[in-house]
């Protein structure tokens, strides 16, 4: 494992946005893990989160590319902090582009915050986490909207792994639904093969009961 994956899983745990016990989920499933990507607060964490990112884009999809999306609301930060962090690290300005849920009709008007998307684009979806590919729905014909645009592909934090519509996991759904790549930091197999009975912050966050339960859980949910 590549040692930012490894830094990024301990960053989640340390800043209580990957958390594991039993949690219930929009879906109704009960998961023993959570991610709450708005447990991201501070300048520090912003900065950290924007670096992770930005490596995993340059790995999956090299810096060839325009405008980094982040579909509102949580995509806004993190395109703002990943467009950052690729300036910093790779040289690379990479102009940043979001949504707003509602259009506006004065003043900045119009539906997209940051960069306009135009002809001949190259764009990157940047998401905290996707289970369903609900919001790809939305964001798609957003994009598309804006003229002849190349979508490079989709990149999100983690990989839940589990299904999404279908039998399939919701990152191979919108694979194959809409051509392009989807992408992650890292996968909940490496999550856990990482941190099962590895202690993190003076604790262990994956036991064998939770490894169990984990097991359980995609057993029932697990993508095919």
């Amino acid at each position: 494992m590549e040692a930012y994956k490894s830094e990024f899983i301990d960053f989640m745990v340390d800043s209580d946005v990957l958390k594991f016990g039993e949690f219930t989920l929009k879906s109704g499933r009960k998961s023993p893990f959570f991610m709450n990507a708005g447990a991201y607060v501070t300048g520090t964490q912003l900065r950290k989160l924007g670096e992770y990112y930005a490596k995993a884009i340059h790995d999956n999809y090299g810096l060839d590319f325009d405008v980094l999306f982040g579909p509102a609301y949580k995509g806004i930060p993190l395109s703002v902090a990943t467009t950052m962090a690729i300036s910093e690290l790779y040289g690379k300005d990479i102009r940043y582009c979001s949504n707003r849920k509602e259009e506006k009709d004065h003043g900045d008007a119009g539906i997209l915050l940051g960069s306009k998307i135009k002809d001949g684009d190259r764009v990157v979806i940047i998401e905290d986490v996707t289970t369903s590919g609900k919001s790809i729905e939305e964001t798609f014909p957003i994009i598309r909207a804006q003229g002849r645009v190349e979508i490079k592909g989709l990149m999100v934090s983690l990989n839940r792994m589990e299904r999404g519509k279908g039998e399939k996991s919701a990152l191979e759904e919108i694979r194959e639904k809409y051509g392009f790549q989807a992408n992650a930091i890292v996968s909940m197999a490496e999550v856990v093969e990482y941190l099962h009975n590895k202690e993190c912050g003076g604790r262990v966050v994956i036991d064998d009961t939770i490894k169990a339960a984990i097991d359980v859980y995609y057993e029932q949910y697990g993508a095919k």
